[in-house]
């Protein structure tokens, strides 16, 4: 049975943010540090041991639920491939403050160095416009980009990245290893690898000690040989940041490898095909499969659910892991 998802927001998070998360979710909090909203999560905050998770309405942790009956959940094909891994973390993120430069590990070296099956490929769907900070201008070199971390030259870090201006609709994807930070001001939907593996560069106006726990825990010398270094021209930007279509798939085909979200039109009857699912609402209120399903809500669908019926004039985001 499809299930409507509450709020979950971390708390006392490192950076300003949640007022937008309140707005666009229609909710009162005005928290100043829950700046994420974990959406149908079975990963928690690196380091911890629950924080992060959703739980269902019957108190069952989802995490559990996939682990207890995986092909309910994900279907018989994902199953097979997969395991009970679902594969997908779906956040609504506020940037309330400029975010900090960072980046994530891939698959190896998550792997290699810290034990976890993913690394952390991501991808943003825009809903409120402003600037991102993306990729290098230019090839940086190791010692060099060691003493920018180590002195904290806030200003020449930032001065290193692409500033791209983004609008509603627009859609970015972030490879692993991409240096980024989102802009202040920024609201948007992000899909990524179930993970939360970040290398912080920049901690000096935030609330963390980054010399201490900007490194994953293996020192900066070892972490930042996941970030890459090279340049990434101006003109290959735009394979990576784009005005997602009306409909249809909206992420670069890069994407599919790691997760996947379908931007869904609704004026009238519409029928979306079966499988794990979490849906975001932008545009309503809508009805999905009778229930109503007002603009802002978010939706846990399992596979075992079957096709689900969508109707009214509105809008839905649709956000799957990858094809098995």
């Amino acid at each position: 049975m499809i299930e409507r998802l509450p709020s979950n927001r971390p708390p006392e998070r490192f950076y300003r943010g949640g007022s937008r998360i309140s707005s666009f979710r229609g909710e009162a909090s005005d928290a100043a540090f829950e700046p994420e909203d974990w959406i149908g999560s079975t990963t928690t905050i690196f380091g911890e041991q629950e924080l992060g998770l959703t739980r269902l309405a019957d108190g069952t942790l989802l995490r559990d639920a996939v682990a207890a009956d995986p092909a309910y959940w994900l279907g018989a094909d994902h199953e097979a491939r997969w395991g009970g891994d679902v594969g997908l973390l779906v956040k609504l993120l506020d940037a309330g403050q400029r975010l900090p430069v960072h980046a994530h590990p891939d698959d190896a070296f998550a792997a290699q160095h810290l034990g976890h099956s993913h690394g952390k490929a991501e991808a943003w769907y825009i809903l409120t416009g402003g600037t991102v900070h993306f990729g290098l201008t230019r090839d940086v070199g190791e010692a060099d980009l060691a003493r920018l971390v180590e002195a904290q030259d806030v200003d020449a870090l930032l001065g290193l990245l692409h500033e791209v201006p983004v609008a509603p609709g627009d859609v970015v994807l972030v490879p692993p290893g991409v240096l980024h930070a989102i802009g202040e001001g920024v609201l948007l939907l992000e899909l990524q690898q179930p993970e939360d593996l970040s290398i912080l560069l920049e901690w000096r106006d935030f609330a963390l000690d980054g010399a201490a726990h900007g490194h994953l825990g293996l020192g900066f010398e070892l972490a930042l040989t996941a970030v890459d270094r090279s340049a990434l021209p101006r003109e290959a930007l735009g394979g990576l940041v784009r005005a997602a279509p009306p409909s249809g798939s909206v992420f670069p085909p890069e994407a599919d490898a790691f997760f996947r979200l379908e931007r869904v039109p609704v004026d009238g009857p519409v029928r979306l095909g079966p499988g794990f699912a979490v849906l975001v609402v932008t545009e309503g209120p809508l009805a999905l499969s009778g229930r109503p399903a007002p603009s802002g809500s978010t939706w846990l669908v399992p596979a075992g659910a079957g096709p689900l019926d969508l109707d009214g004039v509105g809008e839905v985001l649709v956000a799957r892991p990858p094809r098995a």
